[in-house]
């Protein structure tokens, strides 16, 4: 892999992008917003690119159209906006019926098959004919993208693993209950990267499974970190703002909202705490000495953006149930992701073109509110240790 043709005199930008199924059509609105801020057929603010989980399909669009942003960009949205279910996963009666005959029968005689309640076959063939990725490579060589990952969880490992293409001057890690592998990335780091437990297979990576790299993903911002990034632009699927809790559930909650709140929690929970943690960093480098920090070369101070959305996406969502297939519905609403006080877990899944479009709008409007926000940390090019804590309280 050649070096990189970025100048030094920029900073790096990392561009973070969570999990969230379906709520990263979120991101996508995110990002066309900030495509209409910079001028028309521009190279991409982010010379490197991170995705977990849904996350990790808009990053690898994203790392194969680097050269021209807004062209990336708008490939992603004619994506998102045209999306329906059965792109994603069977939501035929068949299907889903086959795949349910399969799962009861792995768990009746213990048989080692894919344990799942969605097939994710589709989501294969949708990947596999939109994205190209041998973009990703150019890309690298020609200096207009400095690396991209994609994490997942290990069932062998039991590790996160982050599957990294990138220059040839990043040298793999291997942390506590983490590690970054260099590799050329295709779509079955994409589909293992998305592979929530329980709904969608794990994926099989040369002699190990994977998941969901949203699973025990302890360090969201610390991909970018070891490819090189001076300052992280982080697009998060899930509002940090506080809940209130619904005092109308009084009986015990369906399986559905057992789920979906884990999945929120997961997410959110992670990047809350890296997010403090690089702010205790940052707080120590700005107290250490000049000399200090030239005796310890990998300690830098890294500015941090979070984008995340202003509504509730599970209250969204239940706007768009009836978009579903009759029989996902019915599936849904067997396990009480319908018809209950709380769509979170049918938010992941809501792969329909409704839902999708007003996630593209939602975060389109939240990114364009803080336009000034977002363009001076984009264009910016000295080093501030300053950190700029850009998510709504």
């Amino acid at each position: 892999m050649n070096k990189s043709n970025l100048s030094p005199s920029v900073a790096k930008i990392g561009l973070i992008l969570t999990g969230g199924g379906a709520r990263a059509a979120y991101q996508v609105g995110a990002l066309r917003a900030i495509a209409a801020m910079l001028p028309e057929s521009r190279r991409s603010p982010f010379s490197i690119i991170c995705g977990t989980s849904a996350g990790a399909i808009n990053a690898a669009a994203l790392a194969a159209s680097t050269g021209n942003f807004q062209r990336g960009v708008r490939h992603l949205v004619s994506m998102w906006s045209n999306l329906h279910v059965n792109q994603v996963y069977r939501s035929d009666f068949m299907g889903v019926l086959l795949n349910g005959i399969r799962l009861l029968f792995t768990l009746l005689f213990h048989r080692n098959n894919a344990v799942s309640l969605l097939n994710s076959a589709p989501l294969v063939k949708l990947l596999e004919r939109i994205l190209p990725f041998h973009n990703i490579q150019k890309n690298i060589q020609n200096g207009t993208l400095h690396g991209l990952s994609i994490t997942a969880w290990s069932y062998s490992s039991e590790k996160s693993v982050t599957f990294y293409q990138s220059i040839n001057t990043i040298i793999p890690w291997d942390r506590a209950r983490r590690t970054g592998i260099p590799v050329h990335i295709d779509v079955k780091h994409l589909i293992a990267s998305s592979a929530i437990p329980l709904i969608f297979p794990a994926e099989k990576i040369d002699s190990n499974y994977f998941c969901d790299g949203s699973m025990h993903q302890f360090a969201p911002i610390s991909p970018a970190l070891h490819l090189g990034a001076e300052r992280v632009m982080i697009i998060t699927t899930q509002n940090r703002t506080a809940i209130q809790p619904d005092s109308k559930i009084k009986n015990y909650p369906p399986l559905a909202r057992v789920i979906g709140h884990f999945m929120s929690s997961a997410l959110l929970d992670s990047l809350d705490n890296d997010l403090e943690r690089l702010q205790s960093i940052n707080q120590a480098i700005s107290l250490a000495s000049k000399e200090s920090l030239q005796c310890n070369a990998p300690l830098r101070p890294i500015q941090s953006m979070v984008i995340s959305p202003s509504e509730d996406i599970g209250k969204i969502a239940e706007r768009h149930t009836q978009t579903l297939p009759r029989f996902m519905r019915l599936l849904y609403g067997a396990i009480g992701a319908i018809g209950y006080a709380d769509s979170t877990l049918v938010s992941y899944l809501l792969f329909e073109q409704s839902f999708c479009q007003d996630l593209i709008n939602l975060g389109y409007q939240d990114a364009m509110s803080r336009k000034n926000e977002i363009l001076q940390f984009i264009e910016t090019k000295d080093r501030n240790a300053e950190i700029v804590s850009m998510h709504k309280e």
